[in-house]
């Protein structure tokens, strides 16, 4: 299991680094986010997602980001008011990164090159989602309007995949 997805590492909102191979074995969906964004109720349905499916290897890695619209301008406590207190978010947030430009996040870097969009590598906007099989192999790339319910079936189709 030594793909590129499990060399990488990101810091927590809480300032501990986080490597992605600890998430070997497991599916993991990584979300850039926003808590100030029309998209943002999206929280919700992450959340619920994360909870159907946690105890069967479902990792979801919430990304802030502040490059569209300035919809996530603040620091760790905004992000936390934000998705984990207004949305009863539980599962790992990641400190604010970059997900387009000279300082994308190398996990970004990464998941673009493998799943480019319709706007290429590009992110189009927040809430662009990545599905990592448990093998670390990116699987899948969701459009920011992708509600996290039509994603449901492609997590249980991943997990399934282990059974």
């Amino acid at each position: 299991m030594n793909t590129p997805f499990y060399e990488l590492e990101a810091t927590t909102l809480q300032g501990k680094t986080a490597q992605m191979k600890d998430f070997a074995g497991k599916a993991v969906l990584v979300v850039n986010t926003a808590s100030q964004c029309g998209l943002t109720p999206q929280f919700e349905g992450l959340e619920k997602l994360y909870q159907k499916y946690k105890d069967d290897g479902l990792v979801i890695i919430g990304f802030p980001c502040n490059q569209f619209g300035n919809q996530e301008p603040g620091g760790k406590e905004s992000i936390e008011e934000g998705c984990m207190i207004n949305y009863g978010v539980t599962f790992p947030m990641m400190e604010k990164i970059e997900v387009n430009g000279e300082g994308t996040h190398p996990v970004f870097r990464y998941l673009k090159n493998e799943l480019g969009g319709l706007f290429g590598s590009r992110i189009k906007w927040n809430f662009t989602k990545f599905l990592i099989d448990p093998q670390g192999q990116p699987v899948k790339r969701f459009a920011p309007t992708t509600k996290p319910e039509k994603i449901d079936k492609y997590i249980h189709q991943t997990l399934a995949h282990e059974e």
